[in-house]
């Protein structure tokens, strides 16, 4: 039986747990054997963090969370679980207490924050024409323009959820800088992974879409 834990992927905003396809099958390839990545409703942090829960409660064992971008957040708010053993920020939030992710967001906006548009039920859009040079410069074109169409919007209240007690300040850490997000300043990137003691931060010369 194998002593790694089971990794459980938790997407951000604009995405599903598709995007980390690649990410999973190259672990599979090394030998990681017990995979998950969780579908968050994106309707509140609160409602996300329950989801994901369920899902670490569904592990015996331990659980290693994974996060990009909101999907920090998340990680963030459930990582105080007694079977996750330890969290990795990829182009990540990673708030403190009564911090949100809109919160963060304003201290550096970032390139593509003008591309962001709302609409009359609630949910914020990235613009479809916008979505690749804004989320994932450095894939082709057709990847950009698939992601686009296919994205799932947040409903934008969730930008202004705050975290109760971060799970970084008692778990080990990881976190991923890209150096050319433009949905994250990696200028807060850099914030956010200085405070966290983390046992190693790198920089990837990428996008939003590092995963």
């Amino acid at each position: 039986m194998s002593n790694k834990p089971t990794i459980i992927f938790v997407h951000g905003f604009w995405g599903g747990a598709a995007h980390w396809s690649k990410v999973v099958t190259e672990l599979s390839h090394r030998g990681y054997e017990s995979l998950r990545a969780v579908e968050l409703p994106l309707s509140s942090l609160a409602e996300d963090v329950e989801r994901t829960r369920k899902m670490i409660a569904q592990v015996k064992g331990d659980v290693l969370l994974v996060g990009h971008s909101y999907g920090g957040a998340v990680i963030t708010e459930v990582g105080n679980q007694t079977n996750v053993v330890g969290l990795v920020y990829i182009a990540a939030f990673a708030p403190d207490s009564n911090e949100s992710p809109g919160g963060i967001t304003q201290q550096h906006l970032p390139e593509a924050a003008p591309n962001l548009e709302p609409d009359s039920d609630g949910y914020l859009w990235l613009k479809a024409d916008k979505f690749h040079e804004s989320f994932c410069q450095d894939l082709t074109k057709d990847e950009g323009f698939a992601m686009g169409v296919t994205q799932k919007a947040p409903v934008a209240s969730t930008f202004g959820d705050t975290i109760s007690t971060p799970a970084w300040k008692t778990k080990p850490s990881w976190y991923q800088i890209s150096t050319q997000d433009r949905m994250i300043h990696p200028e807060n990137q850099k914030v956010m992974s200085a405070r966290l003691n983390a046992k190693k931060v790198i920089s990837l010369d990428a996008s939003h879409a590092s995963l």
